[in-house]
């Protein structure tokens, strides 16, 4: 997935029939797919501002990247690189939930089966850590052309890119298109293993007062998975900015560096330690309204489905 994690779980840890199951799965990756577009849209005007912030190398703000943005580039600039997140939604969730899915049966029969027991919290960050390794191998070429898209002021006909998909074809023939792997899968490995640990522990504390997992109301689902959201970005922030870095560097010969150490350093050297939390504020009032947007989408989604 791009850098918009995806779809809450709020099911059962152990689906007795297959069928169930498998029918269960097919909504919740339909579900989620919904609700994921529904995150890029609501996220991606706050996400162009982030990058714009990560990249640059004066002291700008976010409002002067707002100001700018509008006076030269115009309002329909903020969804600049929109198309990659959107088309790649669907396997960035896919990919996570089945890789979610498939460790927390492992845990489950590691742990004797015995359906009355959840699995501990760091299980659960292994789970959500292994999703979000392999998750990274999605979300690297779609955020890098999304980054590239959104980093280009010029208009599509003047510019270096004329879309998405020529971006996509371009950086795919000079072999950079998997340029940041290794710092997104540092982000999302960590990031999704906290995630999940942080919902799972706030979900597991209503069910030790009496409440079934699926009677939680709607509300605090939404709002569990807006303080899970606002953890992930909090312990993997700098990450972020490292691969925005490296994503929007030259494509021959790189000016920061060609590995995630390298760019670090350059970083630090060039724009002090304070450039690691640069874009920080637009991250976590984007994390509020995509994270409600997510959930909430997603819970109107599987009842309709239902």
């Amino acid at each position: 997935m791009s850098e918009d994690f995806t779809t809450p779980q709020v099911v059962d840890d152990i689906e007795d029939k297959r069928a169930h199951s498998f029918r269960r799965t097919a909504k919740d990756i339909l579900a989620g797919t919904i609700s994921g577009v529904a995150q890029v849209l609501v996220g991606q005007p706050f996400d162009i501002t982030k990058v714009r912030l990560q990249t640059s190398q004066g002291d700008s703000t976010a409002y002067q990247v707002i100001k700018n943005l509008i006076k030269d580039e115009g309002l329909f600039a903020f969804y600049k690189g929109t198309w990659a997140p959107l088309l790649g939604i669907g396997a960035c969730v896919s990919c996570q939930f089945g890789c979610n899915e498939a460790m927390k049966k492992y845990f489950h029969v590691r742990n004797g089966n015995n359906p009355n027991q959840g699995l501990s919290l760091p299980q659960y960050y292994a789970c959500g850590a292994v999703s979000g390794a392999a998750n990274a191998f999605l979300a690297t070429p779609i955020e890098h052309v999304r980054i590239r898209m959104q980093i280009q002021t010029k208009s599509l006909n003047a510019g270096e890119f004329s879309g998405s998909f020529d971006c996509f074809k371009k950086l795919l023939k000079r072999g950079v298109l998997m340029r940041g792997l290794t710092a997104t899968m540092l982000r999302t490995s960590h990031g999704f293993g906290i995630y999940f640990l942080t919902y799972e522990a706030l979900t597991n504390r209503q069910i030790s007062k009496g409440i079934k997992r699926e009677d939680i109301p709607t509300w605090k689902v939404c709002g569990f998975g807006a303080i899970s959201g606002a953890f992930f970005w909090a312990m993997t922030y700098p990450f972020d900015v490292i691969k925005s870095v490296m994503q929007a560097d030259k494509l021959h010969l790189p000016v920061h560096g060609t590995n995630v150490v390298q760019v670090a350093k350059a970083i630090y050297r060039t724009r002090g330690a304070s450039a690691f939390l640069k874009g920080f504020a637009p991250t976590m009032f984007r994390s509020l309204p995509v994270n409600g947007a997510t959930f909430a989408t997603f819970e109107m989604a599987m009842r309709v489905l239902a």
